[in-house]
């Protein structure tokens, strides 16, 4: 009996083993098989199944060193994707449009590789760009607005340049909060008169926040390793922390804003979505450097570096002074309890935490506001005369009026922010001056700096937000908390990164300081990443 029993493990054990080499071999082969369902097939299955689910920019490049795979079948899964899950499927409405010349850029990409040559740790990386951010190809620049669906800029934004420089391949423009969320009254963050609701792909029926809500959502449902997101206030931050992801908005100044959509020439920056802060941190090294179309760029000269990574290390919160920023907490008591574990988490690794109350004067938000309106007639018209002579709307006030004749731009929510901006003078006025000295010393010198200065933070920290509402088109967004402003009032950085869950809905931590100041806060934003790793995938999940 104890022989039967002994030949009949032994050969459980070695089927098993067979069983397993089998399973290797069939995964390998389909590793960049379409993400379409197969005959017989369930969606969800399909969606669970992608076999590039969650890889990194550094597991890729290995994937492409190994042999494993190309570029061109990498990008190939990645369309397929698009078209089962954001066109169809959960139809999350992330992206706008694919580059129809992708598969071609990944297979030139991969001649490259082949005679030896790389271009670095984004060459053959996917990634997507907010559709307020321009490109010199065969697809359209419209921040969401149908007034620019057949708007084709005529060279590319600095950002573009800069990525194809490094390898990386355009893979498609992704949905925003139309006119990056500052055209009217009781907007849902992520509708466009383009693409309409984006979906949050955790919870379908609740928000992605925005206005880089397209953005976030590629990243996270992984329809894409890497987006470039836009932030005024919150624009970056906002939906990374709503979609469970990372993103870096940079020092204003950092990153060139030459060939991107503007609001405020003062707050706004590109910045990287990813699913990591090393992903991030690689992003943000390949978009850097001064341009001379950007006067903010020369500020950066000496300071920002073409690889982030270096900061890197998971020990980077010992003997760390963090500033504890806790007016944002006390509006939703769930975000407040992970706030209070992610700050015991520091401590643990040997951060000392300091509690703040005020970061920012008084008067500050109300000055912004003003600013925004200014340069946001200034910033529009200047670039709709960049588009040339064939250029579709050629002023805010074509704009406006082209929105009042049209059938669907009006139907949720107003013009009103075009309309007021549209009232203001140039920016020689005495209003605007003042109100941007008035933000510039309450928001820096009397603000983020005086306070870091006064208890010698190294970073400061607080919740990114509260987690998704419901999406409603009728009532517009519903917010209970944020902590962006300070930040993104004085131009400087900001990184937000998942700090845990409220039931299904991700929640974020922002970790933000001084200006030029993202090593520091890159180190420290990773050794949290490294000691928690909160990142889920989402699963798409109807209602909740």
């Amino acid at each position: 009996m104890k022989s039967e029993i002994s030949t009949i493990l032994k050969l459980v054990t070695y089927r098993q083993i067979v069983g397993k080499l089998l399973l290797l071999l069939l995964m390998q082969a389909a590793l960049l098989t379409s993400c379409q369902p197969q005959p017989g097939e369930s969606q969800a299955t399909a969606v669970e199944n992608f076999s590039l689910l969650e890889l990194s920019i550094p597991e890729i490049q290995q994937g492409y060193k190994d042999g494993r795979f190309t570029a061109k079948e990498l990008v190939q899964a990645y369309l397929d994707r698009i078209e089962a899950i954001d066109d169809s499927g959960p139809t999350l409405n992330s992206i706008i449009q694919v580059n129809p010349d992708a598969i071609q850029i990944a297979e030139e990409l991969d001649r490259e590789r082949q005679e030896g040559k790389s271009r670095g740790p984004l060459h053959g990386i996917p990634v997507v760009l907010k559709d307020n951010i321009d490109t010199h190809d065969k697809m359209a620049t419209t921040a969401g607005s149908r007034a620019l669906q057949n708007s084709y800029p005529l060279q590319d934004s600095y950002v573009a340049a800069k990525l194809r420089e490094a390898g990386a391949i355009i893979l498609g423009k992704a949905n925003l909060s139309e006119w990056a969320n500052f055209r009217g009254e009781l907007s849902s963050s992520g509708w466009s008169g383009v693409e309409g609701q984006t979906k949050n792909p955790y919870v379908l029926s609740r928000n992605p926040c925005g206005s880089s809500s397209g953005s976030a959502v590629a990243v996270s449902a992984n329809l894409t390793v890497l987006a470039i997101g836009t932030e005024t206030n919150g624009s970056i931050v906002c939906p990374s922390h709503a979609n469970g992801i990372v993103g870096i908005k940079p020092t204003v100044g950092l990153v060139s804003r030459s060939g991107v959509i503007p609001i405020s020439f003062t707050q706004d920056t590109p910045g990287p979505m990813a699913r990591s802060v090393r992903d991030a941190a690689i992003g943000l090294g390949a978009l850097v450097g001064v341009d001379a179309a950007d006067e903010k760029t020369i500020g950066s000269e000496g300071k920002f570096h073409t690889d982030y990574t270096q900061f890197l290390k998971e020990d980077g919160l010992k003997g760390k002074r963090i500033g504890f920023f806790k007016a944002p907490l006390e509006n939703n008591y769930k975000v407040d309890s992970l706030m209070y574990k992610a700050v015991a988490l520091l401590k643990s690794k040997g951060a000392e935490i300091i509690e703040i109350d005020q970061i920012s004067a008084a008067g500050v938000g109300s000055a912004s506001f003003e600013i925004m309106l200014y340069e946001y007639k200034d910033g529009l018209n200047k670039y709709f005369q960049s588009l040339g002579p064939d250029a579709p709307i050629k002023s805010v006030e074509d704009l406006i009026a082209f929105n009042r004749a049209d059938t669907l731009e009006l139907k949720y929510y107003n013009q009103r922010y075009l309309e007021m901006a549209q009232e203001k003078g140039d920016l020689n006025s005495k209003e605007y001056t003042e109100a941007l000295a008035k933000l510039m010393k309450g928001s820096r010198e009397e603000g983020i700096d005086k306070v870091m200065n006064e208890h010698q933070l190294d970073a400061i920290i607080a919740p990114t937000g509260s987690p998704a509402w419901h999406s409603d088109l009728v009532n517009g967004d519903s917010f209970q908390l944020g902590s962006s402003s300070p930040a993104a009032q004085a131009g400087y950085p900001n990184i937000t990164v998942p700090m845990g869950y409220v039931d299904a809905l991700p929640v974020g931590i922002s970790f933000f300081g001084r200006a030029w100041s993202e090593p520091v806060l890159l180190e420290i934003a990773y050794a949290y990443e490294m000691a928690t790793k909160h990142r889920k995938v989402p699963q798409f999940i109807p209602h909740q």
